[in-house]
């Protein structure tokens, strides 16, 4: 019995000392070296929310240019149609530089009436008024 006491106690002592002996280890690290470390992090960070914010504005351009697209001859000939329904106005531009934007319009002028949408694309150079 005694020897297993023994045993034990001095598994208990190896540790303490194993203990001691990994705090003695432990490296401090300096005031400098803090800040650098933490300096690297902050640019890294910064780096990574400009390039997330350069990401989102040049997929925001991108969405805005494709509202703008040209007009297939189906759709210009519909577009055409629709101006010719006005009769106050004519079109004021080459048909093929319609975009989407304008044939969007149009169609809700023909279904909603609104006067405000022809000044609108007159304003834009799309339409002029007829002499």
């Amino acid at each position: 019995m005694s020897t297993l006491l023994k045993g034990i106690l001095d598994k208990l002592f190896n540790t303490n000392q194993i203990h001691k002996h990994a705090e003695s280890e432990i490296k401090s690290i300096s005031q400098e070296e803090v800040e650098a470390l933490v300096e690297a992090r902050l640019r890294e960070h910064a780096a990574t929310i400009e390039q997330a914010v350069e990401d989102k504005v040049n997929s925001a351009v991108q969405s805005k240019d494709q509202e703008d697209y040209s007009l297939t001859q189906k759709q210009i000939d519909f577009a055409l149609s629709l101006i010719e329904k006005t009769k106050e106005f004519q079109l004021a531009v080459d048909p093929a530089t319609l975009t989407v934007k304008d044939l969007n319009k149009l169609i809700a002028y023909n279904k909603f009436r609104n006067k405000g949408i022809l000044v609108n694309l007159t304003k834009k150079g799309v339409l002029r008024k007829n002499s």
